[in-house]
């Protein structure tokens, strides 16, 4: 509810602000340790990239909840910000969007780290898992940039807004696809934030989804491999609908003005 999430957004909001808060029975504060409030700017910027790897991963409306709070408290401790996109870029290149390189010298399970993969005694992770997380992430980084905490100060700008998407999702163009990992992640990134980029954007915007259906898409399609189909499949049938429709619809789950009332 609307008021769960303000009660959420003020606690951590007194933390980093070195007021006390109740947490787990006792009542901490930043001021306590000469380090404190770095530990906390570093800890929770952690937090919220797992709460994509994780929650979002698993439930995609969660995205909405939690990105709102995320961008609310960038706004006002830039820091955290700056430790998000750290945390965020570590976890999951290709929110950069970057394909590391396999350079010489490098093992093989550093290389699939480098990739974004878990690698736990010498086994990677299934590729479903994978995808899984990565889309998890970019979905909470998609509405990240487009939402902002709606009772914060109405002047100032988005700390990380959706000019960010657009150069996201420009380099994206720019570079050679992946099989499975492109079509995944364009598809989650236009779910979440093309109504978005669509309104602000407008012509530009119908132009560059022309670009992907006309030229992108194929190199997508001419590297995948029948057993890949899917991802491909799912994001094919949402550029038709929405070229067709001329529209892109609100994601599911996006909060509405009556969520506030909650």
């Amino acid at each position: 509810a609307g008021s769960q999430l303000r009660e959420i957004f003020d606690k951590i909001n007194n933390l980093l602000s070195g007021k006390a808060v109740q947490s787990g029975g006792r009542t901490v504060s930043v001021t306590q340790h000469p380090q404190g409030l770095d530990f906390v700017y570093y800890k929770l910027a952690e937090k919220f990239v797992n709460q994509g790897e994780e929650e979002v991963a698993s439930h995609r409306d969660a995205a909405f909840p939690i990105a709102v709070v995320a961008s609310g408290i960038w706004e006002i401790h830039p820091r955290v910000g700056d430790l998000f996109l750290a945390h965020l870029h570590k976890k999951c290149p290709y929110s950069v969007p970057f394909y590391p390189a396999l350079k010489e010298g490098t093992s093989m399970e550093d290389y699939q780290r480098m990739l974004g993969y878990q690698v736990k005694d010498s086994k990677m992770e299934e590729q479903d898992h994978f995808l899984k997380r990565m889309s998890g992430m970019i979905r909470l980084y998609a509405a990240i940039i487009q939402l902002r905490w709606p009772y914060g100060n109405k002047q100032g700008t988005h700390p990380h807004g959706l000019n960010h998407g657009w150069r996201w999702l420009a380099q994206m163009l720019n570079m050679e696809p992946l099989a499975d990992v492109t079509a995944t992640l364009l598809f989650d990134f236009l779910e979440v934030c093309g109504n978005a980029l669509m309104k602000q954007y407008q012509v530009q915007f119908w132009k560059m989804m022309l670009l992907i259906r006309e030229d992108y898409f194929p190199r997508i399609e001419a590297i995948t491999s029948s057993g890949q189909m899917g991802s491909l499949m799912r994001f094919k049938q949402f550029l038709e609908e929405c070229l067709q429709q001329k529209e892109i619809p609100l994601p599911k789950g996006a909060l509405q003005s009556s969520f506030w009332r909650s």
